[in-house]
């Protein structure tokens, strides 16, 4: 299973960790991914999507 969000396409970030004598060892950000039941299609179906997304089409929803 990927780390990508199914909606927006988000993946995870690399970068540094930097010490306190900014010694550099690299590192990864993973994106915030939750299992949802969407309705997909006109049928629900378990996708993994990021709290940015889910955040977003619950808003959505809720003005509609």
């Amino acid at each position: 299973m990927s780390k990508v969000c199914m909606i927006t396409g988000k993946g995870p970030l690399s970068g540094n960790n930097r010490s306190h004598s900014l010694r550099a060892t690299r590192r990864k950000w993973d994106v915030n991914l939750q299992k949802v039941t969407l309705m997909v299609d006109g049928k629900p179906q378990k996708v993994r999507i990021s709290t940015r997304a889910l955040r977003t089409l619950k808003k959505a929803a809720k003005a509609a």
